[in-house]
Order: C-alpha cells, then structure tokens, then sequence
C-alpha cells in the first residue's frame, strides 16, 4: 500500500473516531433537554454529569450539529462532484458463465471499465484502480461454475461491502430481453430503513451516476427480509395517457444479501469490519438488519 494511501487512512480513522466522540455527546445532550422539557427524571447514567450538562446544553450547539450533518458518511463526502467510474473484474481463471455475468455488470453500470483479472493479485487490483483514478471497484466470484459472490470496495478509502448472490438469471436466459439501453438510470431502493440499510443503499447509489430527467432506464433495488432483489428495465410511457406505462425487462436479475461491511478497501486486512451477518444466533429470524 502506497504512502500517501496509508497516511490518508490513519486521517480518515482519526475522523471518524472524532466523530463518534462528538455523536456521544450531542446524544446525551438531546437526552438532558427531552428531561428538563418534559419534567420527567434524569436518566441515571446522566445525574452524575447534570451540571456540565446544562452549562453545555446553554451553549450554542450549532457547531456540533454542522459537523454531524456535514461528516456523517465521510467516504462518500465528494460524491456528485463528478460521476463515478466503476473497475470490473473477477476472480482468477473465471467460468464462462462469470465472464459473461461480469459483461452484463459492466453493462449496468455507467461509465464502467471490465478487466481481465489474469494473475493479478488483490493489492496489484487496487493499486491500479487508484493509479487509474476509480472511485469503486467491484469483484464478482463463483463457486462450481455459478456466480455466488459480489464484493464492492469504495476508493480510495472503503467502505467495501461483500453480497453473496441468489437465483441469478443472466440477460441471455431471459426470454424476449429487451435490448441494453446505455442511458444513465433512474434508481428505485425499497425498505432500506435502518442505519445499517442506509448505508448498503449509499453503497449501491453511488455507483451510478445522477440521471437525465427523461431517462427511460431504470434499476430496482427492492428489500424483503434483507433479500435485495434487482431488477432491471425500460419504460415506455403512452403519447396520450401519462399513466399508461410499458416495462420491458433488460436484465439480469438476482438476488443478493449483504454478508459483510468493511472500514477499508479489499487489500486492507487490517481494517475493521463494520457488521457482519450473525444468521446462527437465537434471534436471527426475528430481526430484520436493512
């Protein structure tokens, strides 16, 4: 890893550990204003800080505001000053079946570049990714001949998020496909609602860049039970009835489950892992992570 790589990170780290220390202490000051508001009794974890609480709560709390507004997703603090370019690539000595999976990724995705991966290791990958300028990188692996995995790494600092894939039906296996538009996309996300969901759907937006209003693509990205389905389409909207309006699919189609979120890029094995899917605890069923 380059110098200027590694010294970037230990500034984004620093960053983001001011920032939880500033969350903390504008939660426990929105905890002592909802108490003396509303009459009720501090909270016990409070009492023993009441007086610098109300000296602190006094104070003009805009700074701290502006900075969690402003800071919140550090990686993704430049996106949309310019569109992103997206690296595809897979796992070495690929199947056919993956070659052709990762072309039609390529497809989906604005302003994408594929590469042959050949005997490029992963710190070689994202070495060149940054020497060409990329703001992602996406890895797509299989496992017997059929495509199971999607790891998506942000440059040049993370986050990287790996899926694993379900029910993958390529373009090629979808009778009366339309053909691949190239237009920028409008983007469709459902039921992305938690915080961990806000942040998978952050992940996937700025892959693409913003579309044209009268677009007529669309890509889907619809939650249920933590299942994201995407769907792919063109629209036809009717000369003379607006609400008329004709989908044809474009494919492919898949499902896909986040398995983990990393605090850094794919070669970074030093770097924290944000979440990972816990699916054998006791109350797995019951919870609902996006």
């Amino acid at each position: 890893m380059r110098r200027s790589v590694v010294r970037q990170r230990q500034e984004f780290l620093e960053r983001r550990q001011n920032e939880a220390v500033h969350e903390a202490i504008h939660t426990r000051k929105e905890q002592f204003r909802r108490a003396v508001e509303t009459g009720t009794p501090l909270p016990g974890h409070l009492k023993k800080d009441s007086v610098a609480l109300k000296k602190f709560s006094e104070l003009d709390d805009a700074e701290t505001r502006s900075h969690l507004q402003t800071t919140a997703d550090d990686e993704y603090a430049l996106a949309g000053t310019q569109d992103p370019r997206v690296l595809v690539t897979t796992s070495r000595d690929p199947s056919g079946k993956l070659l052709e999976f990762s072309k039609e990724i390529r497809l989906i995705t604005p302003n994408a570049v594929r590469l042959n991966r050949g005997n490029l290791s992963v710190p070689q990958l994202m070495d060149t990714a940054r020497r060409e300028s990329f703001s992602d990188v996406i890895v797509i692996q299989e496992a017997q001949g059929v495509p199971d995995s999607l790891t998506i790494s942000h440059l040049p600092l993370g986050p990287t998020v790996i899926f694993t894939l379900h029910n993958l039906v390529t373009r090629h296996d979808i009778p009366d496909v339309g053909t691949m538009s190239e237009q920028y996309p409008h983007l469709i996300f459902e039921n992305f609602s938690t915080k961990l969901g806000s942040r998978i759907r952050d992940v996937l937006k700025y892959l693409f860049p913003v579309p044209k209003v009268d677009a007529s693509r669309v890509v889907t990205f619809d939650n249920n039970d933590d299942y994201i389905s995407f769907r792919h389409h063109t629209f036809k909207t009717a000369a003379n009835k607006k609400k008329d309006v004709h989908l044809t699919e474009i494919g492919p189609r898949f499902e896909m489950t986040p398995y983990r979120v990393i605090l850094g890029t794919m070669e970074m094995d030093d770097a924290e892992t944000e979440w990972v899917l816990k699916p054998y605890m006791n109350t797995a069923k019951k919870r609902r992570l996006l």
